[in-house]
């Protein structure tokens, strides 16, 4: 049909599922540019700060802007320097009530995302630092279809920079657009994980850090581990993978919605995870006993120094280092140092 109207078609834009539909070498279709990461096209789908300030601004008087743009703002389709969008379905709708809510999440659950993020074992606190390249994005073959891809997508994932180490080479890095899909997605995985009951969890969690009670906190981790059922050790893929002991911990306060930082960078290396929450600032350091002796936690968060670009913030500094076994499959060692 779109040959047939050669003559009078200047312009077609091709978008989801249809754009990774195979074409013959003689369609007339196999000189299409994709406009997905270009500049010029960046803010075609989405609201920028700007329409949100001008556009919308009867709207804003009765919320807090930062938080809108936390929660909604963040897709981006290049690297830093490429303006960001807002996904218009949730600003809209948070306009018309007048409350934050996962609204994109909430209008169909990703089932199929989650069951692959299983199978495959996926380091879930690795979802925020994903390391690609363009190929593996744009693939779209649904018989092996990669995981970033996957996540690309669908929009789960967006793009947080772009590296070009070599002339006609680039990197991407991918991550999270904003609160609400990080908070969303890691509270759909956490029964992949195997935790039950996970709201009563969440809200203990928020209690003892709304009191900052660290002994009720450490309390709280070690049931939450022992409550993982023996079944799913013996039927989840993932299991088999030591990294799950951190996927469980980083996605518990993900899915709370709560300031997390994997790998927090400073000028000495990164520490596994940090969270700022109640004017407190934890840095977690995860260690495995059965690959190094226990204490080793702590001590890499203060030989490393990961607490020195926080000391400036005013706010208190807690380094707990979390030592697991894989053979108890439980949190062995709970170190915790607070800094004047």
């Amino acid at each position: 049909v779109i040959k047939d109207a050669d003559p009078h078609l200047h312009f077609v834009l091709l978008t989801g599922v249809s754009k990774f539909s195979k074409v013959s070498l003689f369609s007339g279709l196999n000189n299409l540019r994709d406009i997905t990461l270009s500049p010029d096209y960046a803010t075609l789908c989405g609201y920028t700060d700007d329409d949100i300030d001008t556009v919308f601004a009867p709207e804003l008087p009765s919320l807090d802007r930062d938080e809108i743009r936390q929660w909604y703002n963040g897709y981006r389709w290049g690297g830093r320097e490429v303006t960001s969008v807002y996904n218009p379905f949730d600003v809209l709708l948070l306009f018309q009530e007048q409350e934050f809510g996962p609204y994109w999440f909430e209008s169909a659950t990703p089932t199929f995302l989650v069951d692959i993020l299983k199978q495959r074992g996926v380091f879930t606190p690795s979802l925020d630092h994903w390391e690609t390249e363009y190929e593996l994005l744009s693939q779209f073959d649904i018989d092996q279809i990669s995981t970033e891809g996957l996540l690309f997508q669908t929009g789960y994932l967006t793009i947080q920079q772009v590296e070009e180490p070599l002339l006609g080479y680039r990197q991407y890095t991918l991550g999270f657009p904003n609160r609400e899909v990080e908070t969303s997605l890691n509270h759909a995985l956490l029964p992949s994980l195997g935790v039950e009951n996970a709201p009563r969890e969440r809200r203990t969690l928020f209690r003892h850090l709304s009191q900052h009670d660290l002994g009720g906190l450490e309390t709280h981790l070690k049931a939450l581990y022992a409550g993982l059922p023996h079944d799913w050790y013996r039927n989840n893929p993932i299991a088999r993978y030591e990294g799950h002991y951190a996927s469980v911990f980083y996605s518990h306060f993900a899915a709370l919605g709560l300031d997390v930082t994997v790998e927090d960078a400073s000028h000495h290396g990164k520490v596994d995870m940090s969270v700022d929450f109640g004017g407190q600032l934890y840095l977690f350091e995860f260690k495995v006993v059965e690959q190094l002796p226990e204490g080793k936690a702590l001590a890499q968060i203060k030989h490393k120094g990961y607490a020195d670009k926080h000391r400036a913030s005013g706010k208190s500094i807690h380094l707990i280092g979390v030592e697991f076994s894989s053979i108890q499959r439980q949190i062995v060692a709970f170190e915790v140092e607070t800094l004047a």
